[in-house]
């Protein structure tokens, strides 16, 4: 149960991280729905791939112990995941509308 929680909580963040960014600079933004969106696929892509380095919800729930610095660490680049997922789908949009 706690793990699911971890993993919902890091989706939040990566979706707060991405509509904090976006409304820092204005120009990334792709409407509040877009930046869920992104927020969300950005920061399960951004997590999936530092799960090997042991960031997994099981890792930082280890023996009913939650390791805070491991939690820490998940919660920051899954904030940093959705600023990412919005950056590379803008590059994306931007590369599209070039080649019109």
């Amino acid at each position: 149960m706690t793990e699911t929680l971890l993993s919902l909580l890091s989706i939040i963040l990566g979706i707060i991280g991405t509509l904090i960014f976006t409304k820092v600079y204005s120009k990334y933004s792709f409407g509040f729905k877009g930046n869920v969106l992104v927020g969300v696929f950005g920061s399960v892509f951004f997590i999936k791939i530092f799960n090997r380095l042991g960031l997994s919800p099981f890792e930082i729930v280890n023996e009913n112990k939650i390791i805070v610095y491991l939690l820490i660490l998940n919660l920051l680049i899954s904030a940093i995941g959705g600023v990412f997922g919005i950056l590379f789908l803008n590059k994306i949009k931007s590369y599209l509308n070039r080649n019109k």
